[in-house]
């Protein structure tokens, strides 16, 4: 039975200085313990061999607090070459070196975690135990003003496992090949190397002839580097005909969990036969059944089988034709064991009652789809979550006498209460970004997807547990992601929502004043992204025009050489818009505007407060937009103003009608639209600025939007939205 070394490190101030790694390494805890017993003299015997037992452990598995990054400072004091200035103390000022440090920050009341396994026996336990009485006498983690103190107990793997489970930070399991992070972790000798290099540090200036002093540098203390965060071993299969054609075979999506249970029972029955001596750690990596206390595993370290559905295209039937298997790393069984388990196996359709070939595949572009090793603020799912029994408990009626009888209030209580819950599911599939909007129905978010209720036909779960959810965070989430009671089985598999390539959507979440200026608004979104732009580019960089709209001169840019951002506030749907030129102008982007996107997308990650003005302080939320229902973007014969139209040029000799709608008409034939019909709605004369009116635009064909005119179209000006048919 295994055992755990638990550490809980606590810093005072919730500031880390350490530079280089993070989390903090094993190398710094394991140095940090040396030098709290060995503050008050040298070591003892036991401590010793405390230590010597310590590092040759396994290494660690490491839980560390939620971070960002403070703000960067200098600090200038003396170098170590007085030398230059002959040995003048007085001299010293003259040659200062800047120290450029940046603290992270974190919730000084969540602890770091430290856990190392060891085998249960009189010796380990001995050792373990003299190990949590030198803890104690820890006073600093990081650099020297770092103060801290700790704890550690003797747990076992399952308390382990549970407090992970419910701890709020990111948790990093080791690895033993060499993909993730590497950081340094003690090996046999490191102690020994330390002490060695505490003596060498007590004689590093010798005096020779004639007074002259020598120094000598230290020997390097010994660490062992050790990946930490690999991503699992992967590998897709296809179901094809067993016949020579051997072409795709389409599975209903509505049966994702007998898929999984066929192919799950086969690779176990192969596996045990070929292993027996592990037979009931197979029981517990396939199929998750614990058979007693002694072969429990993590459920981190389960072989996870995520059937794919067809998707990414508007016509994909979203059945299912191949299947991922993961392998964790750290896993008792070997990837190509599992492997070997699931090729070659014979399955029989469950409609059409033929025999399906599972063959490996050399590389999919299905995972793309599903957002594999790639962030997404915006996922939704494909096959449903399954939430716990008690959510299907609150439905005591069928679910057409539900849907005659509830209101939409009481919808809506429902809906929150189950977006609550698909909140309790993310923390257990241990996704730390905060989810910031959590949407849940029962329809498909595919054209051709599967209502929720229809999964649960056959299988344990109750149709009123299982529901669709879009979920967006507030940082980027890696897939592939599936969430829910259901994951083991297929269930809750979730695709990103990509965002289209130079359109930036915000959301605001909260009211605002009653009366806000449009252009005002838009300006202090273009201030917010010019100063987030300064800081990836550096402060002693120009900005160029596409950020500003101005040249370096400070004049204004025109579209048509330097193309640049617009800005829009969106008033009827209660959000910001920052739109790429190649989006208003219906091109392909340049080879430069690309790398000034890539610049964007680094700026605006992690965008979520504004302050406007008058308007006060908002709190955005990362957004998306469907290009063909949007009432900005969609295509439409009709368009009209959402914010006053401000005429770029007055027209000499005609009335306020004619110079406005020629006015307009030349916007249009800019953006490459046709000639529309201008229809004046109101219009007004205001001073220093000219004309502002409300138009509509009638196009003898429909028109794919955003539609943007007038002189201030790049901040938000002259928006219109298209008038559904």
């Amino acid at each position: 039975m295994l055992r755990v070394l638990l550490v809980s490190v606590r810093l005072h101030d919730g500031r880390f200085h350490g530079v280089g790694d993070w989390p903090p390494s094993p190398a710094r805890l394991f140095q940090a313990l040396v030098a709290g017993v060995g503050i008050s003299g040298p070591l003892g015997e036991s401590e010793l061999c405390a230590l010597r037992w310590l590092e040759r452990l396994t290494h660690p598995v490491i839980a560390s607090p939620y971070m960002m990054t403070g703000q960067q400072f200098v600090n200038y004091m003396p170098n170590n070459d007085l030398d230059a200035k002959q040995g003048d103390h007085r001299r010293i000022r003259e040659i200062p070196a800047s120290k450029h440090i940046e603290p992270r920050l974190f919730d000084a009341r969540v602890p770091f975690l430290y856990g190392w396994m060891f085998e249960t026996n009189e010796s380990s336990q001995r050792q373990a135990n003299t190990i949590c009485a030198m803890t104690e006498r820890l006073y600093q983690f990081g650099r020297g003003w770092d103060m801290a103190w700790a704890w550690a107990e003797d747990t076992t793997d399952c308390d382990l496992e549970r407090r992970l489970l419910d701890y709020p930070g990111d948790v990093h399991w080791p690895s033993t090949d060499g993909a993730g992070e590497h950081l340094l972790c003690p090996a046999p000798g490191t102690l020994d190397s330390l002490m060695r290099r505490y003596e060498a540090n007590l004689k590093r200036f010798q005096t020779g002839l004639g007074h002259s002093t020598t120094f000598s540098q230290q020997p390097k203390a010994r660490f062992k580097q050790c990946a930490y965060g690999s991503p699992p071993a992967r590998q897709v299969y296809e179901l094809r005909e067993h016949s020579p054609r051997a072409s795709f075979v389409a599975w209903p999506l509505d049966r994702t969990v007998d898929l999984v249970e066929v192919l799950r029972d086969q690779a176990k029955r192969r596996l045990q036969g070929a292993l027996p001596n592990k037979s009931k750690v197979i029981e517990r990596i396939l199929v998750g059944r614990k058979t007693n206390v002694d072969d429990a595993v993590s459920t981190n370290l389960q072989v996870r089988l995520v059937p794919l559905p067809s998707i990414g295209h508007p016509n994909a039937d979203c059945n299912i034709r191949r299947v991922l298997v993961e392998v964790p790393v750290g896993c008792p069984l070997r990837f190509d064991d599992v492997s070997w388990a699931f090729t070659g196996q014979e399955i029989t359709h469950p409609i059409y009652d033929k025999s399906l070939d599972v063959t490996p595949a050399e590389a999919s572009d299905m995972l793309g789809y599903y957002g594999v090793d790639q962030g997404s603020h915006i996922w939704r799912s494909v096959t449903p979550i399954a939430l716990p029994e008690h959510v299907a408990r609150r439905r005591t009626k069928s679910p057409r006498a539900i849907k005659l009888t509830k209101s939409g209030a009481e919808r809506l209580k429902d809906h929150k209460r189950v977006a609550a819950v698909v909140l309790s599911a993310l923390w257990q599939t241990h996704v730390r970004s905060h989810p910031v909007t959590i949407r849940v129905q029962r329809e498909p978010f595919e054209a051709n997807g599967r209502r929720a209720e229809t999964f649960a036909s056959g299988t344990c779960f109750d149709k009123g547990c299982l529901w669709h959810a879009e979920i967006c965070f507030s940082k980027p989430v890696s897939g592939p992601l599936v969430i829910g009671d259901g994951s083991s089985l297929g269930l809750g598999l979730m695709t990103p929502v990509r965002r289209h390539q130079g359109i930036y959507v915000f959301a605001i979440r909260g009211n605002l004043p009653n009366t806000v200026d449009a252009s005002e608004m838009a300006r202090a979104l273009r201030r917010a992204v010019m100063a987030r732009v300064q800081q990836i580019v550096g402060a002693n960089s120009d900005l160029p025009a596409f950020f500003t709209g101005h040249d370096s001169n400070g004049a204004i840019a025109r579209s048509e050489t330097q193309p640049h951002l617009t800005f829009i506030f969106d008033p009827m749907q209660m959000r910001f818009l920052i739109v790429a030129p190649h989006i208003i102008y219906n091109r392909q982007p340049a080879h430069k505007e690309w790398q000034y996107l890539e610049t964007l997308d680094a700026a605006m990650t992690n965008f979520c407060d504004l302050k406007a003005g008058s308007a006060g302080r908002m709190f955005l939320i990362m957004s998306s937009v469907d290009m063909d229902s949007d009432r900005l973007f969609a295509r439409s014969h009709s368009w009209v103003s959402v914010t006053p139209y401000q005429v770029t040029r007055h027209k000499k000799g005609v009335g306020v009608s004619e110079a406005l709608a020629s006015d307009v008409r030349m916007g249009c034939i800019r953006l490459g639209f046709p000639i529309p019909q201008v229809t004046l709605l109101e219009a007004r004369g205001v001073s220093k600025v000219g004309i502002v009116a409300k138009v509509k635009l009638e196009f003898s064909i429909a028109v794919k939007g955003p539609v943007t005119l007038g002189r201030n179209r790049h901040l938000g000006g002259g928006l219109f939205e298209a008038i559904p048919a």
